[in-house]
């Protein structure tokens, strides 16, 4: 069984993601925000690191991941941080709401769950951004 496209394509999101919470964590401020983005950061990388055992478990090699990524913009403030932070979490979640109609069983449950964490994350930024709404009606999708 190969690894499934959609699962290659979160893999890149996730360790996307993991790179990006860097940048943005030092440019927050306050202890409640600092540990939010430390905690999104190490979702990321649980999400990762099962996509790459699941990988492994079907006998499959995942891409390795660049060795760096551009950033949509400059981070200049902690306002472009979490502006950044959301737009993370809405990448993310597109990528786990594409994967769900293709893949079955333990990747679907796994697919489903980095959509809820992502969109429940996303909402958690927007609140601290003070951007409204702070929910979307479908996470993930796009338009």
């Amino acid at each position: 069984m190969s690894f499934p496209p959609e699962l290659a394509a979160a893999l890149a999101a996730e360790e996307a993601a993991v790179f990006a919470y860097a940048p943005i964590g030092v440019r927050l401020t306050g202890d409640k925000l600092v540990t939010a983005a430390r905690e999104a950061e190490a979702a990321h990388r649980d999400l990762r690191d099962a996509l790459l055992a699941r990988a492994a478990e079907l006998g499959a090699s995942a891409a390795p991941p660049p060795a760096g990524y551009a950033l949509p913009y400059p981070l200049t403030d902690q306002a472009t941080a979490l502006k950044l932070a959301i737009e993370v979490e809405q990448r993310a979640a597109a990528i786990w709401r594409a994967a769900l109609p293709p893949v079955t069983g333990s990747d679907r449950v796994l697919a489903l769950n980095a959509l809820t964490d992502c969109a429940i994350r996303a909402t958690r930024w927007r609140v601290s951004a003070g951007v409204t709404p702070v929910t979307v009606p479908f996470p993930g999708r796009q338009g």
